[in-house]
């Protein structure tokens, strides 16, 4: 279970979760008339909320304490593979050889070397994440696995840093409900898949009291819709095989599908 000590905010991400609190629309320079409408603002500050939260709520839900570098051993527990069973959602995402992969919060790469293996050689996978401790861990990993087709990619709270138009699938395993800028993380997103790539969100069932995950660190499949479909995404399933967590598939809209 993920424990308080497991999650630490970094004065950088602080500062950026105060600066970036932003509404929909701005003027570029100066100051808007008196009489223009005001967007409202996307995210929420609230003094009173969650402990194992930011205090930063959007859409109605509070957005969870990330994971320090400092909680790394979790991400690799043995028993992960029981309560997760990686290897069923790599099958299920049915990827293909030479395919492009982005693993976003991709940690120590407990994911990121099995997609790896999945699209072969000729394949590539991109591990984001925006902590540089995580990715030298991360790149350690993958050279003691012999892992060739796997890069890691220094991210930014607002931006995954990838070359537009690049990837065919983004895998978020356990980790959006921690952007600090779920909004323009995900436009950010959008932007580095093909025409017709998949996002793939994986969360922990809020919908299930019994999955032993503390409350913010687990996501309903109505709240992810809810929040991936202001995006040029559409929903094409939710996979329900995994023992604690739902997999949420969308697929980037094409011309005339927006």
């Amino acid at each position: 279970m993920k424990t308080a000590e497991h999650f630490q905010i970094r004065v950088w991400l602080i500062q950026a979760l105060v600066l970036g609190s932003v509404s929909c629309s701005s003027a570029e320079s100066g100051q808007a008339p008196t009489d223009a409408p005001t967007a409202p603002p996307r995210y929420e500050l609230r003094q009173d909320h969650d402990p194992d939260g930011i205090g930063k709520f959007y859409l109605g839900r509070e957005i969870a304490h990330v994971m320090g570098h400092q909680g790394a051993e979790w991400l690799e527990r043995p028993e992960r593979e029981e309560e997760e069973k990686p290897e069923a959602l790599v099958e299920a995402l049915r990827l293909k050889p030479g395919e492009v992969v982005a693993d976003i919060g991709a940690g120590t790469g407990y994911f990121s070397w099995r997609l790896a293996k999945a699209v072969g050689g000729s394949g590539l996978v991109y591990g984001v994440d925006i902590q540089q401790e995580m990715l030298d861990l991360f790149s350690r990993k993958m050279a003691e696995r012999r892992v060739t087709n796997a890069k890691p990619v220094l991210g930014s709270v607002t931006d995954v840093r990838l070359p537009a138009g690049s990837v065919d699938l983004v895998l978020m395993v356990d980790v959006y409900h921690e952007f600090s800028h779920p909004y323009e993380m995900m436009q950010s997103i959008c932007r580095s898949l093909k025409p017709g790539g998949r996002v793939v969100f994986v969360e922990y069932r809020l919908e299930d009291p019994t999955v032993p995950i503390k409350r913010l660190h687990r996501m309903s499949e109505a709240q992810v819709r809810k929040e991936a479909e202001l995006h040029k995404l559409a929903w094409t399933e939710t996979i329900k095989t995994l023992p604690r967590q739902h997999v949420i598939v969308f697929r980037k809209k094409g011309p005339g599908r927006e």
